[in-house]
């Protein structure tokens, strides 16, 4: 006798429908094949243990089970319950009615409980593609599923319920979907942090609400306890909400990673991701012996804080470079080849200096001559060169500490970059791949960063002027755009490309001659 039952794996952040033929021949052997990992092949324990725990029989007989298509291999322990299900399937103790018509997604304890899994959003998202009716999962993953719109999303906590339900038993596996829509929309406005609570510091808030707006990287050079990383950690507040859209690929993105907790069933604000500077490069960019996605994909849609920059491993920030430039990563191996989402804002923040007091109005710097320009140069001219946005940072007065004057908060400069960032929009509508200043390429550059012959003139004075490189050009031209775009400006002006240069000011070699 034969009987199939349907589970999915996933690859990179998509899933793929594994289908799981289970076989009862003349003999007692227990064959698994279909390439699986060694996770895969213990699940013959743990399932014969639960069937033990639960009062349920274990066929004395030959059982083949053949997970297809053979070629890709099955990794982790989440199909145990599918192949449980199908042996007691083939053994008549489960009917068969409902197999067809539901994944089954699950990791057996040996007593019968059904543990959380990895993935389940990208798999609930494959199941309603292929017109699946419904999906089971463990009852704790069940509202990550529920995001899925049309789809019967059905959480177990035991092998159980789960064989009551298919067999047409009275239950209430089934989960009571909420509205996804009023959910995304209350929790968007919900921030831990807020700009109203950062006093003084208005060219830093000006320089992030330009950021933000256009989508430029960032890097904040100051010494310790100027504010660098308080005004980062608020940079996401200022940030258009996700689209619908955005907020579920960055939730398929986490659930893959295990990140998703509780009854979380959609990330609605964007991600702020700030990896210690001892990270590995593939901890950063992704990968390992069974891929995952790194820190630069659970930002996507969001904000990458980088804090030290000096301090991390040179290899570790050469990564970074094609990530910047092409917003994916791939992930390659000898079989196999895997691409994750890495469509993030880098925010960076070093020390001027080894001591952190280099060009402090008021403290000496107490490092040697050469230790400042050797500090720096931890930081590659190629990676430099994706960052638009240079600000210098300096401590808050102590007037401005103790001032009760209120500061602007999130909403109301999230406001003006939604409005900047409508603009764009309407801009690169039909342009594949570009939604926002930063993203121009060459084209895009040449039609939208025209100059008048003062403007010009402007930008070669102060090229010559301030010795800023070549690779300032495009980035000044870029952020004047946005700065123009804040403004409701089709036209680049004098004064948006005056402002624009201030924020090229610490280019290396100008920045070490002040």
């Amino acid at each position: 006798m034969l009987v199939k039952t349907y589970s999915s794996t996933v690859f990179g952040i998509n899933a793929t429908t594994i289908t799981i033929e289970v076989n009862l021949g003349i003999g007692i052997n227990f064959y698994l094949v279909g390439l699986p990992d060694n996770a895969v092949r213990e699940s013959q324990q743990r399932i014969k243990a639960a069937f033990k725990n639960n009062d349920l029989k274990f066929p004395g007989r030959e059982i083949t089970v053949n997970m297809a298509p053979a070629d890709i291999r099955k990794e982790g322990s989440v199909f145990d319950l599918p192949i449980a299900i199908g042996i007691l399937a083939v053994s008549q103790q489960v009917k068969t009615d409902l197999l067809d018509r539901y994944l089954l997604i699950g990791e057996l304890s040996l007593d019968g409980t059904i543990q959380s899994t990895k993935g389940i959003l990208p798999i609930a998202i494959q199941a309603k593609k292929e017109g699946y009716k419904g999906i089971i999962v463990p009852k704790s993953n069940a509202q990550e599923a529920a995001v899925v719109h049309e789809l019967e999303v059905y959480g177990a906590e035991t092998i159980l319920e789960v064989v009551s339900f298919l067999n047409s038993v009275e239950t209430s596996l089934k989960i009571e979907k909420i509205d996804i829509i009023k959910h995304y929309e209350r929790l968007v406005e919900t921030f831990d942090v807020d700009f109203k609570d950062v006093k003084g510091q208005l060219n830093i808030k000006r320089a992030f609400e330009i950021a933000a707006a256009g989508g430029h990287n960032v890097i904040l050079i100051g010494p310790p306890g100027a504010g660098k990383s308080m005004l980062a950690k608020r940079l996401s507040t200022i940030l258009p909400p996700m689209s619908m859209d955005e907020a579920l690929e960055t939730t398929k993105i986490h659930s893959v990673a295990g990140k998703i907790k509780g009854n979380i069933g959609l990330i609605s604000q964007r991600p702020f991701r700030k990896p210690h500077h001892t990270i590995s490069d593939i901890g950063l960019i992704g990968g390992g012996s069974y891929p995952q996605p790194g820190e630069i994909s659970l930002a996507h849609n969001g904000v990458l804080f980088l804090d030290e920059l000096p301090e991390y491993k040179r290899q570790v920030l050469e990564v970074l470079r094609q990530p910047l430039e092409d917003r994916s990563v791939n992930i390659s191996r000898a079989k196999f080849s895997i691409d994750y989402p890495a469509g993030f804002m880098l925010v960076a923040a070093m020390n001027p200096c080894p001591c952190g007091y280099y060009n402090h109005p008021e403290k000496e710097c107490v490092c040697a001559p050469g230790v400042v320009q050797r500090y720096l140069n931890k930081i590659s001219g190629p990676l430099l060169d994706r960052i638009d946005i240079h600000i210098e940072v300096t401590p808050v007065s102590f007037d401005e500490l103790t001032n009760h004057i209120p500061s602007e908060g999130s909403i109301e400069i999230r406001k003006r970059v939604e409005e900047a960032r409508n603009i764009q929009k309407n801009r690169y509508q039909n342009r594949f791949g570009i939604h926002c200043n930063a993203h121009m390429n060459k084209q895009e550059f040449d039609q939208f960063c025209k100059l008048d012959d003062q403007g010009v003139q402007l930008l070669k004075k102060a090229m010559e002027s301030m010795g800023l490189s070549a690779r300032a050009y495009d980035r000044i031209l870029k952020v004047a755009r946005t700065i123009a775009d804040l403004e409701c400006s089709d036209l680049i002006e004098s004064h948006h490309l005056a402002e624009a240069i201030q924020f090229r000011s610490l280019d290396r070699s100008n920045w070490l001659s002040n």
